[in-house]
This record gives structure tokens, C-alpha cells and sequence, in this order.
């Protein structure tokens, strides 16, 4: 074999590596993160629930009673969490009366699913929610607070959710992009390549299109009040990313930039100031004696 030809093999040869990696990185991103969870804590007084969801999935989770009247919150993980994720939130809102519901999406934690779908199913998970706790709560106005891939499922809900206000954190725009900023973090601009090959494989993979996963073109759908709040250093979603959607969304909207934050647990990071910011918010519109026409002063 001449010199020409063992360079043109090579070249094929690596081209069919290249593309055969982007379909294993591709697989293992959207495989199902399943595991045990144990009981809850013992300082949390949680029942465990199940319900079905629209996306195929019997839905794990845990749910705390709140004070009548007093409004309910269903919190929501991100991709490869769980509904451990959100135990701190859960407390924070407890001790405060509220109802709190908080789930495993499908294909996480101990709800059976095939695959990972980045807020696709999970929104029918989402909505699936929504609706247990408006069974469970009656009569109570209900929030929910999304983070990055729960953030996403709450706002790709077909029809909205049934909620009164949403807290929604760290979303990306669209999939596109999310997939994009991931690879630029992790290899600089080279990883640029494989965001067309990445792409490409969620409709023979999961049956899905890159537009079927583009929250910033639903959030002017929705009317009821949204606080969105973003890191200022995150580099999973980029805050111009941040200041998009926010800026695309329907009124009542607020956007809460947490400097020095990355893409990570913003009450954790923020601590008192995100427990300020997000009670003051959801005791605005939640409470059965709020007011929902103005926005609740939540400061700089």
C-alpha cells in the first residue's frame, strides 16, 4: 500500500474513532443515574410518595406536610441528582410552614427510566409534581424551584405548569449551547467540534431534537412570577446566557446575579442572602393573603 493510501486510511480511521467516541460520551451523559436512597433523616419528618408520570415513570419521593394556608413548594434537582439534592431547601422552607414536596426525576435516583432526557420526560415529571401536590395541599398556592436540568423541566411543561411562582436557577437557554459551554470548560475551545456530534445523536438516541429542549423559547409563555437566579462565574451557563432568559421571560420576572458564584448549590454558596431572597419571594405570592400584582422588594 502506497504512502497516499495509508494516509487516507488514517484519516478515515480516525474520523471513525472521533465520531465512535462522541457516541460513547454520548451514551454514558444520557444513561440512567439510578441508585438506593435511604430514609430520610431523622430530622425530617418526610412521607414517602409515589405517583405516575406522563413520561412513563413511577415517581419516588418524599413529601412534608405544611401549615394550612401557608402556601406548598416542590423542588426539583438537576441532571444526575436526586431528591437529596434539595434537602436543604426543603428544611428551609418546612421550618418557614410551607408544604414541600421533593422527587427523584425519571431515570434518577429510585424513579425507573431508560434514559436521561435533559428536561424533556423530566417536565412530564414536572408537571406530574405539580399536580400530586395541588391533590395533596388543596386550596394552597404552589411554587416550585427548579435548578439547572429541574429549572429546565419546569419550563418546558407543555402546558405551563400549574404553579403560582417559580424560582428558576442556573438554566441553560438551550441544549445547543449547554452542550457547548460544557465542552469549552472542560477543553477550551477545541471541544467546540463536538457540539454538532453531541447534537446530532438526541433524536436516534432519545427521539428528541435539539428545539425540543430550548427553554428561553417558552419562558415568554409564562405568566406567573419568576425569580431567576444565576452565578455570576458559572461557566455551564454563561451569565449573558443568564441575562437572555431572563430578558426573553413574560412579566412578573426578577433576575438575582450571585457574584463570585459558579455553577454550583447557590444556597450554599449565597447562604442567608438566598434564604432572604427566595422566602421573600415565594411569601409574596404564596401566602393566601398575597398580593400578586407587584413584585416583592427583594433588594440589590
Amino acid at each position: 500500500m502506497n504512502k497516499k493510501r495509508w494516509i487516507v486510511c488514517a484519516v478515515f480511521a480516525s474520523v471513525f474513532l472521533f465520531i465512535l467516541i462522541s457516541w460513547l460520551a454520548g451514551g454514558l451523559l444520557a444513561a440512567p443515574a439510578n441508585h438506593s436512597i435511604v430514609n430520610p433523616p431523622a430530622d425530617f419528618p418526610a412521607e414517602a410518595v409515589q405517583f405516575t408520570s406522563e413520561s412513563g415513570s413511577l415517581i419516588h419521593g418524599w413529601l412534608v406536610p405544611g401549615k394550612k394556608q401557608s402556601g406548598a413548594v416542590v423542588l426539583m434537582h438537576g441532571v444526575r441528582g436526586d431528591r437529596t439534592d434539595m434537602l436543604d431547601r426543603a428544611r428551609l422552607l418546612s421550618r418557614e410552614g410551607y408544604t414541600v414536596l421533593l422527587f427523584d426525576f425519571q431515570a434518577h435516583g429510585e424513579s425507573p427510566g431508560s434514559h436521561i432526557t435533559f428536561g424533556y420526560l423530566e417536565s412530564r415529571d414536572a408537571r406530574a409534581a405539580v399536580s400530586f401536590v395541588r391533590a395533596r395541599a388543596p386550596g394552597e398556592r404552589v411554587g416550585v424551584i427548579g435548578v439547572s436540568m429541574g429549572g429546565a423541566a419546569a419550563l418546558l411543561a407543555t402546558p405551563p405548569l400549574d404553579a403560582d411562582a417559580l424560582v428558576i436557577e442556573m438554566v441553560y437557554p438551550s441544549i445547543d449551547q449547554a452542550i457547548d459551554d460544557r465542552l469549552q470548560s472542560k477543553f477550551g475551545k477545541p471541544g467546540r467540534v463536538l457540539v454538532p456530534l453531541l447534537s446530532w445523536q438526541l433524536k436516534p438516541r432519545l427521539g428528541i431534537s435539539p428545539a425540543d429542549l430550548r427553554p428561553i423559547d417558552r419562558v415568554s409563555k409564562i405568566h406567573m412570577p419568576k425569580l431567576f437566579i444565576a452565578g455570576a462565574n458559572d461557566e455551564y451557563t454563561k451569565i449573558e446566557e443568564s441575562r437572555a432568559i431572563a430578558a426573553a421571560a413574560a412579566e412578573p420576572k426578577e433576575l438575582w446575579i450571585v457574584d463570585g458564584a459558579k455553577h454550583e448549590d447557590l444556597l450554599r454558596f449565597a447562604g442567608k442572602e438566598y434564604e432572604r431572597r427566595v422566602m421573600q419571594f415565594f411569601d409574596h405570592y404564596l401566602r393566601n393573603n398575597a398580593g400578586v400584582t407587584s413584585s416583592p422588594a427583594t433588594g440589590p
